[in-house]
């Protein structure tokens, strides 16, 4: 399975966030589907944007959960760690 997170490129993100991001959405995933390998990528595009290739319709649907929730508990630790 192929999960590519596109993030737009006018989200100010400190340093590092992009990496973070796409380990610990790696790390829950691979926790939710142990039995699948999963491959993710995270980069900056010009709009937000979650592909997931090689799943099924309800797999697709948790993975986009696990996103939201990777990213509100990634998000506000980064920022609070980017000094300005």
């Amino acid at each position: 399975m192929r999960i590519e997170v596109s993030i737009a490129k006018t989200t100010a993100l400190p340093n590092g966030a992009l990496e973070a991001l796409n380990n610990e959405l790696s790390r829950r995933i691979a926790e939710q589907f142990p039995a699948i390998d999963s491959q993710v990528s995270v980069r900056y595009a010009t709009g937000n944007q979650l592909s997931v290739f090689g799943a099924l319709k309800e797999d697709k649907d948790r993975i986009s959960e696990i996103l939201q929730e990777t990213w509100e508990c990634i998000k506000p630790r980064e920022l609070l760690s980017f000094n300005i």
